[in-house]
Order: structure tokens, then sequence, then C-alpha cells
């Protein structure tokens, strides 16, 4: 999350306040965010050939400032990564087919949500989320479609993309979309080689609708 400008002195002291977290308002300690994460459902991962370890945890610290006061907010993700095995030209058998379950906290603060999640795009979220997943380059949508999970409908945007996988360059296909459940956000991902494509797009398609949340 990028620094952002809360709404002032007052409000920022009932927000705390009202949470009974004095260590926030003296600075001493921060206000801390976690969500709740969220997974594939264990059937639908099964039947799609994609494996996980489980959720991990992100927990990242960042600094506010209102009314000339500066206070920490500490804002814990959780990231539940699948993988799967493809066969793929010259690089034969590789984990090149990955899907995530992001789920990451509204942090809200005087009735505001600040966390920038809230007004990204899917372009926004893509480009996020290929500066964090090492190889991927030069994400451009090319289609979407509308998919129904958690009880919401988003849409599930498409990119032609580029990822660098043991010095070789692999043209991917990378689907990414957010919706808002409970108290968190959750972005669903997934990327695999456009040479699969007939083959992975319904099952990555068919994870993002399975999520659950929390998991």
């Amino acid at each position: 999350m990028r620094r952002r400008v809360l709404l002032g002195g007052t409000a920022l002291t009932l927000a705390a306040g009202t949470a009974g977290c004095l260590g926030f308002l003296t600075g001493e300690e921060p206000l801390s965010f976690e969500a709740e994460p969220a997974a594939a459902a264990d059937g639908t991962a099964s039947e799609t050939g994609y494996e996980t370890d489980g959720p991990r945890a992100e927990t990242v610290t960042r600094e506010f400032t209102a009314a000339g006061q500066t206070r920490e907010v500490e804002v814990t993700n959780r990231i539940t990564t699948y993988e799967k095995t493809v066969e793929v030209g010259t690089l034969g058998e590789a984990k090149l087919g990955v899907f995530a379950a992001i789920a990451s906290p509204k942090v809200e603060i005087a009735g505001r949500t600040l966390n920038p999640i809230e007004d990204h795009s899917n372009d926004d979220l893509v480009e996020l989320l290929a500066s964090q997943y090492e190889g991927i380059e030069d994400p451009s949508a090319v289609d979407e479609r509308t998919v129904e999970t958690l009880g919401s409908e988003t849409t599930f945007t498409k990119y032609e993309a580029v990822a660098t996988f043991d010095g070789q360059e692999v043209d991917v296909y990378v689907h990414v979309g957010r919706v808002e459940s409970g108290d968190d956000f959750v972005v669903a991902m997934g990327v695999y080689p456009r040479a699969m494509e007939d083959q992975e797009e319904p099952n990555v398609v068919s994870l993002a609708g399975s999520l659950e949340h929390p998991a």
C-alpha cells in the first residue's frame, strides 16, 4: 500500500479511540489490520490439477499522516498460490500454470477505506501483480468475462504478456479480477502459457469461480 493522507486529527482520534487502540494514538504501536485467507475449493483445485501449500501471510507497515501527526498502520495480506506442471516446447515440464487468491483487508479508518485496491482497475492490478511476480512483462488486455464468485459478479480480464522462466521467454495469458468479501478485498489471478489456452483458461476461470472466503 502506498502512503495516503487521512481525514484529519479529530476524525483520526475518534476512529482509533473507538477501537481502543491507545498505542496507535500515542504513536507507540501500529494499528493492525489482517485479512482472512481466501482459497479455491478443494474439489475444483483437484479437478483442474492445481496444488497448493496453503495460505501464507505477508505483513507490511506503512506510515499515514494526518494533521501533522504520523502513525503506523500494519497490514497483513493472505496469499494462497496454486501451481500446475505443464509441458511447453523446449522448456519441457515446468510449473508454468499458476493461480493465486490474494486477500487484503479494507483498512477502514474514520469511515474511509484506505486500501488502494478499492480504487484499482484490473489494469492497475495486473501491473501491480506483474511487478510482484518476477518475470511477467508488458501485459495487454485482450478480453474479459463476468465471473460469479463469493456471492458477487466480477469482471475477470484476460491479458497477453511475456514471462521469463529459466532465462527463456514464454508467451502467457494473465487473468485478473477483484471482489469484495466481508472486511477484505479478494483478488484472483491466473497465469498459463498461451499454447495451453484451450486447456487452462477454463481451469483458471473455474478456480476463480470456486473461491471461498474465509477459507
